[in-house]
């Protein structure tokens, strides 16, 4: 345990001091800014880009739901092609640079090691969104003068299950395919595949592939389908994608 813990020590201290620190929340703060501001701003900018071809028009009245799904928007997008290619290396640069190999030359177990990085990370990605999802809500409610928050938590909550679904299968990756590049192109392939899932009810009713629409319609302040399939289905593949890498991990040859 004591081993475990001082491993965890090392990725939070290797997360405040190297890059990690400013690419990823660098990009969830831009939305968390911007979106409030693109929703309630667009239709002036569009009037004031086109001028005429705009002017018989009736734009609907910028709502604080358009703020949330702007927010989500980006964070399915963006972010999540983000986290694929921050974490396409998460296992396979740690066994390049020999950090690895020094690592588990201590009472550290590889089914720790790779336990302990998913851990670590998923709780860093989880505080990122958290923070982002506040500063949205605060902006939100200074543009619009009101902003519910059951929509936009409950919408966040539903995305961030899903990008530790990407979180886990990027893990996954790494361990099985020694190349970042290899990993990112095979984490870039499952969200082909989910994307895809997601047109088809039975699949998005009992997979990750339905999170996504479900986070859209709950931003949007309506009633989503059924959450407790897909969320569920989800968490037991977290659990089965970093179980399976630590098993693999643990048979490798460093």
């Amino acid at each position: 345990m004591s081993s475990a813990l001082t491993f965890a020590r090392k990725e939070v201290f290797e997360i405040l001091r190297t890059w990690r620190i400013f690419v990823l929340p660098a990009i969830i703060l831009l939305f968390a800014v911007s979106g409030p501001l693109l929703a309630r701003f667009t239709p002036e900018l569009l009037t004031a880009v086109a001028g005429d071809q705009f002017s018989s028009l009736e734009l609907p009245e910028p709502a604080v739901f358009d703020a949330y799904g702007q927010w989500i928007k980006n964070l399915s997008q963006i972010v999540l092609f983000a986290i694929i290619i921050i974490y396409g290396g998460i296992v396979s640069s740690e066994r390049r640079s020999g950090t690895a190999m020094l690592v588990l030359a201590k009472p550290l177990s590889r089914v720790a090691f790779v336990i302990v990085k998913a851990a670590v990370h998923a709780a860093y990605l989880t505080a990122l969104v958290m923070v982002g999802t506040l500063i949205t809500w605060g902006i939100s409610a200074l543009i619009f003068g009101a902003a519910p928050a059951g929509a936009l938590w409950s919408a966040t909550l539903v995305w961030l299950v899903l990008a530790l679904v990407y979180l886990s299968l990027m893990t996954l990756f790494s361990v099985v395919l020694p190349s970042s590049a290899a990993a990112a192109g095979a984490g870039i392939g499952a969200f082909v595949l989910l994307s895809i899932g997601g047109i088809f009810r039975p699949v998005a009713d009992y997979s990750p592939a339905g999170l996504l629409g479900r986070a859209t319609t709950l931003a949007a302040g309506a009633s989503a389908d059924p959450l407790v399939g897909p969320i569920a289905i989800s968490l037991l593949i977290c659990v089965a994608a970093v179980g399976l890498a630590a098993l693999v991990f643990r048979r490798q040859d460093l």
